[in-house]
């Protein structure tokens, strides 16, 4: 089976691509079948944001897209960034660095540290029928960055139970705990159950 991944993300084609790959699923990104259109993520939750690129990219390329919508829910910033995560801090952020550096100044003097990243998948068929799968997974602020593999918010992120980040995990040890690694599994058997693989 063949999917079309509604990002320009290559990492997070790589990520899907290393869970998936066993299946037979064969992912491309969106710009490898000339499909360039960029989704307006007008919803509230990583669920609806999923499903309206998915959902875009499937009609634009005529096969099933699948779409990832994921990020970061602090508790004592009242669940910020959230679906805003790629996107916070508007245009004063203009790289990742800059995002986690900001969210690091908000998080000064807090106590209450603890936070998760979501991920949300959502595959869209031709047909109109939908597979979609959520997970988190658990985890701190840490007060500085660490670790160099990652994206995102990766190098301020301690995952729970342990004093490492994210970012200081190989990426066959990210893949296991992940919150997307978590969600790609879940789709997986879900994708199983749908009888859209064997």
């Amino acid at each position: 089976m063949k999917l079309v991944l509604a990002s320009k993300n290559k990492k997070k084609l790589k990520e899907m691509t290393d869970i998936l790959q066993h299946l037979g699923v064969e992912i491309v990104l969106q710009s490898e079948i000339g499909i360039d259109i960029d989704v307006e993520e007008t919803g509230t939750t990583f669920a609806e944001n999923a499903f309206l690129k998915a959902e875009a990219v499937c009609k634009a390329a005529g096969m099933p897209a699948i779409a990832d919508d994921s990020g970061l829910v602090v508790d004592a910033l009242d669940g910020r960034p959230g679906v805003y995560s790629a996107r916070y801090g508007g245009d004063k952020c203009a790289d990742d660095i800059q995002r986690y550096e900001l969210l690091l100044a908000e998080m000064e003097g807090k106590e209450n540290r603890s936070a998760r990243f979501v991920s949300s998948i959502c595959c869209v068929f031709p047909d109109g029928h939908t597979v979609t799968s959520e997970e988190c997974c658990e985890g701190y602020i840490t007060c500085s960055p660490a670790g160099e593999n990652g994206f995102g918010y990766d190098p301020i992120f301690g995952v729970a139970g342990t004093e490492v980040t994210m970012a200081q995990m190989t990426e066959d040890e990210k893949n296991l705990i992940s919150h997307r690694g978590k969600a790609i599994r879940a789709f997986e058997e879900k994708l199983r159950k749908d009888g859209a693989i064997c």
